[in-house]
């Protein structure tokens, strides 16, 4: 499975069905009966959930405080020496955020690399093989396609060509990226440590891809894993070591195309 990001160009439109029902004249019998039938019909039918109200007050709104709510902020320890927090938001996508928490909770994320990064538009991550082919064991998801636009700092579900096929993946955008929007769902949105996303190495994968050391959730009070320090005398050879044959660096202002599957 290609969880790569697509633009979707089709527009799918779908005409009203229109069904022509014939008058008769009925007896006084035949037309209770008739009445009887129709409302046995109507209570049979089932009856579609309302759509649940949008409220402005909590549904546009980002609240970036740490301290509020933690059971719904997802911390992203990486390997460049940051933390990310990023408020998920229930209101968007409930079953995506439901999904992540779970994910989090049991370790899933822990050492997973960003496999897929794209400068100017995002930084994907979530597979633990590394090939953004896999995922978890848990089934796909239901597509939750929001309102909510793709800005700097959005956290959205990466998903394959199919629109119900999103399961572990998610990226983070750098640069605001309307042509995607309501085609992958939104969930939260980067509250602080967004300069450490940015610091995320870029390739397809990245030659030498930032891995995501420790995902937690706020309510687990985690914190960042501690880097062991180096042991021995440090020498100025150490920090002065000269760059290998055939590892020439790339001359200023070149310019490295991104193919976009």
């Amino acid at each position: 499975m290609n969880f790569s990001l697509r633009t979707l160009a089709g527009v799918v439109t779908a005409a009203p069905i229109a069904l022509a029902a014939s008058l008769m004249i009925a007896t006084p019998v035949a037309a209770q009966d008739d009445a009887l039938a129709e409302t046995s019909a109507v209570e049979e039918a089932p009856v579609e959930a309302a759509p649940v109200p949008i409220d402005p007050k909590t549904y546009w709104t980002v609240d970036t405080s740490l301290d509020h709510d933690p059971e719904n902020i997802l911390f992203l320890d990486l390997s460049n020496g940051g933390r990310v927090a990023i408020r998920l938001k229930p209101e968007w996508a409930p079953q995506h955020v439901d999904r992540i928490k779970t994910l989090t909770q049991q370790g899933f994320y822990n050492g997973v690399i960003f496999h897929r990064v794209i400068e100017g538009f995002m930084a994907q991550t979530g597979d633990p093989t590394g090939t953004g082919m896999g995922g978890s064991e848990l089934p796909d998801l239901k597509a939750e396609f929001n309102k909510v636009p793709h800005l700097r700092g959005t956290v959205a579900a990466a998903r394959a060509q199919e629109e119900d096929s999103a399961n572990s993946q998610f990226f983070i955008v750098f640069y605001p990226t309307m042509q995607i929007d309501r085609k992958y769902t939104n969930f939260g949105r980067v509250i602080a440590g967004m300069n450490y996303v940015d610091s995320i190495s870029r390739g397809s994968p990245p030659p030498s891809p930032t891995k995501i050391l420790q995902a937690s959730l706020g309510s687990q009070h985690l914190a960042p894993p501690a880097t062991t320090p180096m042991t021995g005398e440090i020498t100025s050879d150490m920090l002065s070591a000269p760059i290998g044959v055939g590892q020439d660096l790339p001359a200023a202002g070149d310019a490295v195309e991104e193919a976009v599957d």
